[in-house]
């Protein structure tokens, strides 16, 4: 049977297709067995570092075993992710620690999403900061708060907090009053994830009072996501800002009341048309009371 005392040192750091397949047989039956040894660093190390291994079944494999292996394994994932020279490793140790969801690989998972020069070990650490959940939430919100980080990193950020969802409803409800916009924006976005999620009206609340919001993207934001929700509640909120003095909120507005798609939208909208000077409101607000004038005929038909 493999283990710490057959194969250590830098023979574990190249070991060939027929002694991978020997180790993982015996890390396998040992945890089939109950007889995993978790605190065997060497052999711990040996599972990563056959995560090197060119066959994708066979790094799978690995990913999966040390996820079962939990915790015990997560200080070597971390070290691999944040300095082994091979991406591949660290690509398989980012996933692996998706897998297991440890909080404590929050900063190294955060420093790979922000510094790894290989797009899939960044896409694989945000993947895991998302499946780690509330705890990463801080940290997530700290990107976006920067003004350092490119808006790939925030555009991950964002992602991670719409997956979290729930997870971070009280974070959240807590940065809706941010100074910054981005921040307000991406919690907007994250709070509608909670809200297609169940039927809690304090994120509804909260959309809806993003509204009026004094930056234009979130009040866009807000739009964007009761239209996509189809919350008629928001009807009359949405009829104010077809009045708005910026004109990509007017646009917002009039889109998100096509896709709720109400009757009680349709004079609001004839009667803002009236008034728009801007052409590319002006053909969102045409586009809109055809659509609902269009799904009001149907519905008659029915």
């Amino acid at each position: 049977m493999l283990n710490s005392e057959t194969q250590s040192g830098e023979d574990s750091l190249n070991l060939s297709h027929a002694e991978t397949d020997a180790l993982f047989k015996a890390v396998s039956k040992q945890l089939a067995l109950n007889t995993f040894n978790s605190d065997d660093q060497e052999l711990l190390k040996q599972m990563v570092e056959s995560m090197a291994d060119s066959r994708g079944m066979v790094r799978l494999s690995f990913a999966e075993a040390l996820g079962k292996i939990g915790k015990p394994a997560t200080p070597l994932l971390m070290e691999a992710v944040a300095n082994h020279p091979n991406p591949v490793v660290r690509r398989a140790s980012a996933k692996t620690l998706t897998l297991i969801a440890d909080p404590i690989a929050v900063p190294t998972l955060v420093n790979a999403l922000l510094n790894d020069e290989d797009m899939v070990v960044k896409t694989s650490s945000v993947g895991g900061l998302a499946k780690i959940g509330e705890a990463a939430v801080p940290a997530l919100l700290k990107i976006l708060a920067s003004t350092e980080y490119p808006e790939s990193a925030k555009g991950h950020a964002v992602w991670a907090l719409g997956f979290i969802g729930a997870g971070a409803k009280e974070h959240l409800y807590r940065e809706i009053n941010s100074d910054s916009a981005e921040v307000r924006a991406a919690v907007v976005g994250a709070i509608a994830k909670i809200a297609q999620e169940g039927t809690q009206e304090g994120a509804f609340n909260i959309l809806i009072n993003a509204l009026n919001d004094p930056s234009e993207i979130v009040r866009c934001e807000a739009a964007a996501a009761l239209g996509s929700l189809t919350y008629r509640s928001a009807i009359p909120s949405l009829v104010e800002l077809l009045h708005h003095p910026d004109w990509e909120t007017r646009k917002a507005a009039a889109l998100a009341l096509m896709k709720i798609g109400d009757g009680a939208a349709l004079e609001p909208l004839q009667a803002a048309l009236t008034e728009e000077e801007e052409a590319g409101v002006q053909a969102v607000i045409n586009l809109a009371i055809s659509q609902i004038e269009r799904q009001l005929e149907e519905e008659a038909w029915e």
